[in-house]
């Protein structure tokens, strides 16, 4: 259940508690509040995420400076993404160089970002920078607000099953260093 609830699969998760006769561990309209804020960051709209992330939880913002660097980094993305080239260096000299002079990590970052003004085409750039406009960027950033929103929450960032699989492949690299058993092969679901 946990899996659903946290990778936003609202349908699935009602569904999954009706027939399992669960109680939801959460509330579910939550999950349609991070989707919503998800798909805005996969569209590039960052100030309809930051609104909607305030109007969630006004806090998750205003306690972690890293999350909203990485939201305004993203923002400055969109700006260059779209060619809007004189807006992205206002932007980056009054929303972001003051972060960067209070954070080193975050002035690396913004470094990075504003190597992209560079590049006319993003081929030309080097994989770490080019890689800024590529849609996993969003995912990124997107991730890091769903995981800051459910430990607002009070909930797990990651699903059990997840951690699960990790352990067991951490659990049988440890064994297969001690003994000869059989293997789980996850992709087919069958021992080798």
């Amino acid at each position: 259940m946990d899996y659903l609830v946290i990778e936003g699969f609202k349908t699935a998760a009602e569904e999954f508690s009706k027939e399992a006769g669960l109680a939801s561990p959460v509330d579910l309209e939550s999950i349609e509040s991070r989707m919503n804020i998800r798909e805005a960051l996969q569209r590039g709209d960052v100030g309809e995420a930051i609104t909607r992330v305030n109007d969630l939880n006004p806090e998750i913002l205003d306690t972690n400076p890293a999350l909203y660097f990485c939201l305004q980094q993203q923002k400055l993305i969109e700006f260059i993404r779209q060619g809007r080239i004189p807006e992205a260096l206002e932007f980056a000299q009054e929303e972001l160089a003051p972060r960067g002079e209070e954070n080193p990590e975050f002035l690396a970052e913004l470094e990075k970002t504003m190597a992209l003004l560079a590049f006319e085409a993003s081929t030309a750039a080097p994989p770490s920078i080019s890689e800024l406009l590529s849609p996993a960027q969003r995912m990124r950033t997107a991730s890091a607000v769903n995981a800051a929103i459910l430990e607002s929450l009070s909930q797990g960032k990651e699903a059990k099953l997840v951690a699960l699989l990790k352990l067991l492949c951490w659990g049988e690299s440890m064994l297969d260093e001690r003994a000869e058993f059989p293997k789980l092969d996850i992709n087919e679901g069958t021992f080798s």
